[in-house]
């Protein structure tokens, strides 16, 4: 069974997009660093309000590691 060719769809573009304002795009300009491996973390609304950036969170996990650690020290 083949599929149907449906030509209309390369040129059924919404009159919103336009592609003269789509110029100037770097394919793969984030693809080494995507290959390195990262995570995307999605912070809640709530939380999010208070940190201003990554640095911030990343101070505070920090903070959290370096409590949780001395827990388990002083547990053990």
């Amino acid at each position: 069974m083949k599929k149907a060719n449906n030509k209309k769809m390369a040129n059924d573009l919404r009159p919103e997009y336009d592609l003269a304002k789509l110029k100037g795009g770097v394919r793969g300009k984030y693809a080494k660093r995507f290959q390195q491996g990262t995570n995307l973390i999605l912070l809640s609304p709530d939380i999010a309000k208070y940190f201003p950036d990554e640095q911030a969170v990343n101070a505070a996990l920090r903070s959290l590691v370096s409590i949780a650690k001395a827990e388990l020290r002083r547990a053990n």
